[in-house]
């Protein structure tokens, strides 16, 4: 992988981050992985962890147009709605999935007296900004 590549790749973890925490007060988000994907030139392959405590929240947010996400419960409860679809409560070990341009309106703890976690894997254009958008 090219240092130009590796460093786009860096500054769009930093930037997921840096985004993710304007729109999660009351949580925290870590990078974990960020990976050009090399047999799919322009794409990278990007992961944070996303805790969340004892009902903590997100605002309702859009993330970069070309993003497919995988996101994976590490532990607790997480209540989610994409798009119009129900509101439902992933538990430790489940998983959902958001499509490129979709609106992710309810991301949250479930629990008032449990901490969450989830992982959140995101396939991006390489540079795409900004990779997270809360509403207006």
């Amino acid at each position: 992988m090219s240092i130009k590549r590796l460093l786009a790749t860096l500054l769009a973890t930093a930037a997921l981050a840096g985004a993710a925490h304007a729109h999660a007060p009351e949580g925290t988000v870590r990078p974990n992985f960020a990976h050009a994907l090399p047999n799919v030139p322009g794409k990278s392959l990007v992961a944070v962890e996303v805790s969340y405590p004892p009902g903590g929240a997100s605002a309702p947010h859009r993330h970069a147009h070309s993003a497919f996400i995988y996101a994976y419960v590490v532990s607790g409860e997480i209540q989610s709605q994409v798009d119009d679809g129900a509101a439902r409560i992933y538990r430790a070990g489940e998983s959902f999935y958001e499509a490129p341009g979709a609106h992710h309106r309810i991301s949250r703890n479930a629990s008032k007296t449990q901490p969450a976690k989830l992982l959140a894997v995101f396939v991006v254009d390489t540079g795409e900004q900004p990779l997270t958008t809360p509403d207006k």
